[in-house]
């Protein structure tokens, strides 16, 4: 059984939802359903129709695209406050990706037609929905450009400097979200080479690995080290 959950504190901490009226917020809260959901357990399927957009409140998601052969493409990992799907409610067509849990997750399950009401009364809140949906696309597009402008040294530095700022002063400490391989299919590498990567980059005493931790002593002298590739 879960918890108590405030839903409607919830979603008001989604930039999405931030500016909706109070009213509005407690019809989207009752509209929704929390799901609590097992390691590997898929929660969208290509070719299924979409009725709900999801947002994370513990775990992690990926979203990949599946080949016939069987290979995967990882495109985004998702985690806890981050939302899914939320363009793919208003197609009426199958969905094109698939989405499965890496680890137990807890997903807040938002419907296309409770959304679709408050559309229709509110043309605000459809703003902040293309808004939102325009700066995840953005994202998407400069992820695609660095898998194809980029090295793939460049590509795993840059994964790793994400969140980091070079110009501070100190260490910092990375931790994957996922396991090696799932992090090499999202940049694009396989996972040997994406391990080659940073045991290179660990031997010229650039980064330093324990499991999915990842310190870097200096991340201006890794950033700079990437700049110098060509």
């Amino acid at each position: 059984m879960l918890a108590p959950f405030n839903i409607p504190g919830f979603l008001r901490t989604q930039a999405l939802f931030a500016d909706v009226d109070e009213a509005a917020l407690q019809r989207l809260a009752m509209a929704c359903r929390l799901m609590q959901v097992t390691r590997s357990q898929p929660v969208l399927w290509a070719g299924q129709t979409c009725d709900a957009f999801f947002i994370v409140v513990q775990g992690q998601v990926r979203l990949y695209m599946a080949a016939p052969n069987g290979n995967e493409k990882v495109i985004e990992l998702v985690g806890p406050g981050q939302s899914f799907a939320e363009a793919l409610v208003f197609l009426e067509r199958p969905c094109p990706i698939n989405a499965q849990v890496l680890t137990d997750a807890v997903l807040l399950q938002v419907p296309r037609q409770a959304l679709m009401a408050e559309l229709q009364l509110d043309a605000g809140f459809a703003l902040r929905m293309l808004s939102g949906m325009s700066r995840r696309l953005h994202g998407l597009v400069q992820d695609l450009q660095a898998g194809s402008l980029q090295s793939g040294l460049q590509r795993v530095v840059g994964y790793l400097l994400r969140d980091v700022d070079p110009d501070q002063p100190g260490a910092a400490v990375v931790s994957l979200p996922a396991a090696k391989a799932t992090v090499a299919s999202l940049l694009s590498l396989t996972p040997e080479y994406f391990s080659r990567v940073l045991h290179e980059l660990e031997a010229a005493g650039l980064l330093e690995i324990d499991k999915r931790d990842i310190r870097l002593p200096e991340p201006a002298a890794l950033a700079r080290h990437a700049a110098n590739q060509r």
